[in-house]
């Protein structure tokens, strides 16, 4: 009797050693599942000021601290380079605060009456890990010369990190409400606060990502920051994405030929994972390419770029299922509100831009003009994706000079430009 139940209390403990077991081993399952389910994002790696730990209370928009940039940060032609930390709405939910990070630059010189000339930047595409945001990792050498010439006009610059770039949580790259939520927010935290001498009108400025993020941050404003005094916008190479237009990327990046701009589509990818419930990338990327991929999220564009060169990767060779499906939801993150500003637009277009294909550029543009927009659209032939950025100060810098002054900016809807035909013998695209 006292053996069978020892035996007993054996089988039980040993049937409580199994469970516990295999609970453990599920708990790992789950834990690397969840893990792997945030491969693409990349938080960590910068400083304790990035994280808050207090309370969001309040409006969006609230400035919760600052403190001097370090010198990877800092522009020569600001006398205040400041880091700053302030509250946003979650652009992709449209509810609940976030925790947003940024910088501001203050020109040199006695500012004029009314304060500075607030121009608010929007970056382009940097990477989607905390370590990327430019307040951090400071800025690309054609940036830093593109701030510092508006500095140098007179103009102060605020410029957001974007929600989750630097802060805890994902950034929902090109997500364009979460962008413009967080711009705008940054135009009232540093107005708001008396610290700093600044005007009440603002300009939003944007390349690439940036571009998409001016624009629609135009279009957001009415509705989100009706308390803001937006005099206009200048958006370079700027997104426009549609099916139609996934026609244009495929005709200007051949599937078969290794492209380091592969790495936009992986960022998207981390978009995609943070909004659509389901989705796990592994299903579409190849083995060859899911190395790579994992660890994306937590490397910035430039390395992004040149890993996906020397790997020799195409996107044949990174994609082994149909994402297009997926890819058709990102777009209705990455789209415009609506087409109809109801403020002047510049646009800023490369006859050579490889990255966003001039005549996406110019469909936005077009259409934008047709809903009813002032679009005053440039178009530089020879200049590439990059090259726009400073190719386009020339006349920018007159738009700009015009919308903080009020003056009567009419566009150019009724002759805009348009492509030249591909050479003769040349196939068209």
């Amino acid at each position: 009797m006292l053996f069978s139940r020892w035996a007993g209390a054996g089988r039980r403990e040993s049937r409580f050693v199994a469970l516990a077991a295999l609970i453990t081993a599920l708990a790992t399952v789950l834990a690397a599942q969840g893990a792997q389910a945030q491969q693409l994002r990349g938080d960590g790696g910068v400083p304790a000021f990035y994280s808050w730990s207090g309370r969001v209370t309040g409006g969006p928009g609230k400035l919760l601290r600052n403190e001097p940039l370090s010198e990877v940060g800092q522009l020569a032609n600001a006398a205040t380079n400041v880091r700053i930390l302030y509250t946003s709405t979650d652009g992709l939910t449209g509810k609940g605060r976030v925790v947003v990070s940024g910088a501001l630059y203050l020109p040199r010189g006695t500012p004029p009456r009314g304060g500075w000339p607030l121009l608010a930047w929007a970056h382009g595409t940097v990477g989607v890990a905390d370590i990327c945001a430019p307040s951090f990792a400071g800025r690309s050498a054609r940036d830093v010369t593109y701030l510092n010439f508006w500095l140098a006009q007179g103009y102060a610059v605020v410029a957001s990190d974007y929600q989750g770039l630097g802060t805890p949580g994902g950034h929902p790259y090109l997500d364009t409400r979460s962008a413009s939520f967080s711009v705008l927010d940054s135009v009232r935290a540093v107005q708001r606060d008396k610290t700093w001498p600044l005007s009440k009108k603002v300009v939003l400025i944007g390349q690439s990502q940036g571009g998409g993020a001016a624009f629609a941050t135009a279009a957001y404003a009415p509705a989100y920051a009706p308390d803001l005094d937006v005099r206009g916008a200048v958006a370079t190479g700027t997104p426009y994405f549609s099916p139609a237009a996934q026609v244009a990327l495929d005709a200007a990046r051949p599937k078969d030929t290794v492209d380091p701009l592969l790495g936009y589509g992986f960022y998207v990818l981390s978009l995609l994972e943070q909004s659509e419930p389901g989705f796990h990338f592994e299903d579409f990327i190849s083995d060859r390419a899911l190395p790579l991929v994992r660890t994306s999220g937590a490397t910035c564009f430039t390395n992004l770029a040149r890993q996906i060169t020397t790997a020799a990767l195409t996107y044949n060779l990174s994609y082994k299922a149909d994402i297009s499906p997926y890819t058709a939801k990102a777009y209705a993150h990455m789209g415009y509100p609506t087409l109809r500003i109801k403020k002047p637009v510049f646009m800023g277009t490369g006859g050579s831009d490889r990255d966003v294909p001039p005549g996406m550029q110019l469909q936005l543009g077009a259409d934008a003009c047709a809903a009813g927009s002032t679009i005053e659209q440039h178009l530089y032939a020879g200049l590439d994706h990059s090259g726009t950025v400073n190719g386009s100060t020339g006349e920018s810098s007159v738009f700009v000079r015009k919308a903080f002054a009020g003056e009567k900016i009419t566009g150019n809807c009724n002759a805009r430009p348009s492509l030249p035909p591909p050479a003769s013998g040349a196939p068209g695209r």
